[in-house]
């Protein structure tokens, strides 16, 4: 029986979902507020596995608890510069900053 399944979902891009979020102006606040700090905590899930570790095995490396990392993958942790340090070193990585006029700014 090869019976096709109709969703009552569409499919969408996420792009033109956020481009249509952003219009609104509260969330468009927390976005830019919340941000940056969701793209460092996706970056840093991405190297971690790219590098085959758990995350008990990162938290080991940097003194911290499994528990921690998982808030800062889920972007519910903020963190700071040392701390980022530690990530990107115990993952054979490099933290890199920087800081642009916003007019100049590509991000």
């Amino acid at each position: 029986m090869n019976k096709k399944i109709k969703s009552k979902y569409k499919a969408t891009d996420f792009r033109e979902y956020l481009n249509e979020r952003l219009k609104d102006k509260e969330f468009k606040k927390y976005f830019d507020e919340y941000g940056k700090q969701l793209e460092i905590s996706y970056a840093i899930l991405k190297l971690r596995k790219a590098r085959n570790m758990s995350q008990s095995e990162l938290a080991k490396k940097i003194g911290t608890t499994q528990s921690n990392i998982a808030r800062l993958e889920a972007g519910r942790e903020n963190f700071t510069v040392a701390f980022l340090n530690k990530i990107a070193s115990a993952l054979g990585g490099k933290l890199c900053v920087t800081i642009h006029e916003k007019e100049k700014c590509a991000c």
